[in-house]
C-alpha cells in the first residue's frame, strides 16, 4: 500500500529537519566532507573521460590527485605570497591615491575642496584610516580566512576524502539508485538528472569560467604593469559567477588603479579598459556558451539570497551547501509548477486548456 501525500510530506519534512539540525550542530565537522564531496563532484567527469581513454578508475583517480597536489603546491608557493604582497602594496599606496584625488579635485573643483568642506574632511579621514589600519586589516583578513578554512582540513582531510569519494563515486550513485522507492523511482531520477544538469552547468561550468577569466585578467594586467593586477584578477574572477558583477567591480577597480598609476598616459588606461572589454567578449561569446550553456536555472538574485541566508544562519558551511540546495529547490519548484499547470486546481473541473499566452509562459518557464 502506497503512502498518502500527507505521510510522504511528513517523512520528507523530518528528513529536511534532520539535515538542517545536523548542519547547525555539526557544521565544523561536516566542512571537510562537504569540501571533499564538492571536489569529487567537480572532478568526476574528468575521471570518467580518463576511464574512457583506457585508464582504470584507480589510475584515473591517482592521476587527478597527483595533478591536484601539483597545482595546490604551485598556488601555495607562487600565487598566494604574490597575492598577499600585492594586497599590502595596494593598502600602503591607498593614502597616496587619496591625496592625488584630493589634489585633482582641488585643482579642478576648488569650491568643493576648501578646508571646511565635507568632501575634504571625508577624504582626510579616509586617508588616515587606511594608513593607520590598512596593514592591520590585511592581517585580520588573513587570520580570519585561516580560522574559517582550517589548514588541517585543506592539507589532509579534504584531499583524502575527495580521493575516496572520487574513487567510489559511480558505485555510490548506483547504490543510491538501487535504494530509491520503487513507486517514485522514475520521478526521482528525472528530478535528480535535472538537479545534476543545473549543478553541472553552474558549478563545473561557472567555476571553470571564473578560473579562466581570473587567470586572464591577472596575467594581462600584470603584463601591462598595473600594480595589484593579480589582486584585481582574483576579485574579478571570483565575482564572475554573478553576471556582469565581476566585470563591473574588477573593471572599476582596475581602471581606478590605472588612473592613479598611469595618470596622463591615456593609452595605458585605455589598454586596461580594453583588457576587461576583451574578457567580456571572451566570456559572452566563447566561455559561457561552451562551459555553462544557454540556461542554468539559477537566477543571480536567487543565488545571492541563498548564499546570504545560508551563510548568515549556518556560517561558511552554509555557503558551501547553498548552491546545491538552491539548485534542488529550483528544480523542485519548476516540477511543482508543471504539476500545478496540469492539475484540476489550475484547469478547473472541465480541464480547460490554458490561454495561449500562459502556455507560452509555461514553455519559457520549463526552458529556464
Amino acid at each position: 500500500m502506497s503512502l498518502s501525500v500527507q505521510q510522504q510530506l511528513k517523512y520528507w519534512g523530518i528528513a529536511t529537519a534532520v539535515f538542517l539540525v545536523a548542519l547547525w550542530y555539526l557544521g565544523n565537522v561536516l566542512m571537510p566532507f562537504l569540501l571533499g564531496g564538492a571536489v569529487a563532484y567537480f572532478l568526476d567527469p574528468v575521471a570518467d573521460k580518463l576511464e574512457a581513454m583506457g585508464l582504470s578508475r584507480v589510475m584515473a583517480t591517482v592521476f587527478i590527485t597527483i595533478f591536484g597536489f601539483l597545482v595546490f603546491a604551485l598556488l601555495i608557493l607562487l600565487v598566494v605570497p604574490a597575492l598577499v604582497d600585492q594586497t599590502a602594496v595596494i593598502l600602503e599606496s591607498a593614502p597616496g591615491y587619496v591625496n592625488t584625488l584630493k589634489a585633482f579635485l582641488k585643482e579642478k573643483l576648488p569650491s568643493i575642496m576648501d578646508e571646511n568642506s565635507i568632501l575634504r574632511r571625508s577624504l582626510d579621514t579616509l586617508a588616515q584610516m587606511i594608513s593607520a589600519r590598512g596593514t592591520a586589516l590585511l592581517e585580520s583578513v588573513v587570520a580570519s580566512m585561516m580560522t574559517v578554512i582550517n589548514l588541517l582540513a585543506l592539507t589532509v582531510l579534504v584531499p583524502v576524502i575527495a580521493f575516496y569519494l572520487l574513487l567510489d563515486w559511480d558505485r555510490m550513485i548506483a547504490r543510491i539508485n538501487a535504494l530509491l522507492p520503487l513507486e517514485h523511482a522514475d520521478t526521482i531520477r528525472t528530478l535528480a538528472r535535472e538537479i545534476d544538469h543545473t549543478l553541472a552547468s553552474f558549478v563545473r561550468g561557472q567555476v571553470s569560467v571564473c578560473l579562466i577569466l581570473g587567470t586572464f585578467y591577472a596575467i594581462a594586467l600584470m603584463a601591462v604593469g598595473l600594480q595589484g593586477g593579480l589582486v584585481v584578477g582574483v576579485i574579478a574572477g571570483a565575482l564572475t559567477f554573478i553576471p556582469y558583477v565581476g566585470a563591473l567591480v574588477g573593471g572599476g577597480l582596475a581602471i581606478g588603479l590605472a588612473l592613479f598609476q598611469f595618470w596622463g598616459d591615456w593609452q595605458m588606461i585605455g589598454i586596461v579598459g580594453a583588457i576587461f572589454a576583451a574578457g567580456q567578449v571572451l566570456e559572452g561569446n566563447f566561455l559561457t556558451p561552451k562551459l555553462v550553456g544557454s540556461s542554468v536555472g539559477l537566477h543571480p538574485v536567487w543565488l545571492i539570497f541563498a548564499l546570504s541566508a545560508f551563510g548568515s544562519v549556518f556560517g561558511f558551511v552554509g555557503m558551501l551547501v547553498a548552491v546545491p540546495v538552491t539548485a534542488a529547490i529550483g528544480v523542485l519548484v519548476r516540477f511543482a509548477i508543471r504539476l500545478y499547470l496540469e492539475s484540476p486546481l489550475y484547469r478547473g473541473a472541465h480541464g480547460a486548456a490554458p490561454p495561449a499566452e500562459s502556455g507560452e509562459a509555461a514553455g519559457r518557464e520549463e526552458t529556464a
